[in-house]
């Protein structure tokens, strides 16, 4: 733990940021989501999905840490989503939203370390790597697109946006 309440501070504000960042990350990734599902893209709208459930997590994972502290976790986001974004877009903006949390957490996992958290420490590099590969999972269906074109986002189109037997379609228990 922090070793002295100024420390521990600090820490919290970094682990509110991290909250902060998460929470637009959310909002952004739902917002496409529901844009690519009604635009009948089932496949990455599920995908962008899947990462704001995982991005959920870890606005939970800060906040039960900032929680621990003695802190109050800030239910405010960084952030607004931008709407109405082709693909392309989307995967611009959410590209610039992973490179911004991947730098942060470095940064806040050594300054962490540094005010002798070193739970917070290892929490900000395990949700670093889940960041990484969101982050690959993005540059890739961008590369798959600026190669590919139009034949690439054609494979795109059609399937679920929720997974088989989930509960997001009306009229199912």
């Amino acid at each position: 733990m922090a070793k002295t309440n100024a420390n521990k501070e600090k820490v919290i504000e970094l682990l509110n940021e991290a909250r902060a960042s998460e929470l637009t990350a959310i909002l952004q990734y739902m917002s496409q989501h529901y844009e690519l599902e009604d635009q009948d893209f089932g496949k990455p709208a599920l995908m962008f999905k899947t990462i704001a459930i995982d991005e959920m997590r870890h606005a939970e994972l800060f906040a039960n840490r900032i929680l621990f502290l003695g802190g109050t976790p800030t239910s405010t986001p960084d952030g607004k989503e931008k709407k109405g974004q082709e693909l392309e877009q989307m995967l611009d903006t959410n590209h610039e939203l992973e490179t911004g949390a991947v730098a942060m957490y470095n940064d806040h996992a050594k300054k962490c370390a540094e005010l002798g958290d070193n739970i917070s420490r290892d929490l900000f590099e395990t949700i670093l790597a889940q960041e990484e590969n969101h982050l690959d999972q993005f540059d890739n269906i961008n590369k798959h697109i600026k190669k590919l074109g139009a034949a690439y986002l054609a494979t795109l189109a059609g399937g679920q946006a929720e997974p088989a037997g989930g509960a997001g379609t009306p009229g199912q228990a």
